[in-house]
């Protein structure tokens, strides 16, 4: 299931971004998948929460932004929305779509909680 590993990548920028900004824990994390990226979302979401557990992100939300499958039609000339690889352009039949969209998988961004400061250090 490559959806594990996934979740680990997000895990590795989570924990990346907390040594860099010093945040305390994780309350959501927004996450864009494109429609053709091949990943099981449901899937992602399990993993997420078995990677996430015992860590700074240990009950973050998981927030997916779906993007959708998008293409360029050499045979028509147009960008088209597509549901999968190598679908035929819904304008014209042709099979010459090449995909220029919704293959993606990132973080956009998280939601955290600031570290709280030592009583009597200067913040």
């Amino acid at each position: 299931m490559h959806e594990m590993a996934l979740a680990e990548g997000i895990l590795r920028i989570i924990e990346d971004q907390a040594a860099a900004s010093g945040f305390e824990r994780v309350r959501r994390v927004r996450v864009e998948v494109g429609q053709l990226a091949g990943v099981e979302v449901e899937a992602l979401r399990f993993s997420f929460d078995a990677v996430m557990s015992n860590s700074v992100a240990d009950s973050a939300v998981l927030e997916i932004v779906d993007t959708p499958g998008q293409g360029w039609c050499l045979d028509c000339g147009t960008t088209v929305g597509i549901a999968a690889l190598y679908d035929a352009c819904p304008l014209c039949g042709g099979y010459q779509v090449h995909a220029t969209g919704g293959m993606e998988m990132r973080v956009l961004d998280l939601e955290v909680d600031a570290r709280a400061e030592a009583p009597g250090r200067p913040g």
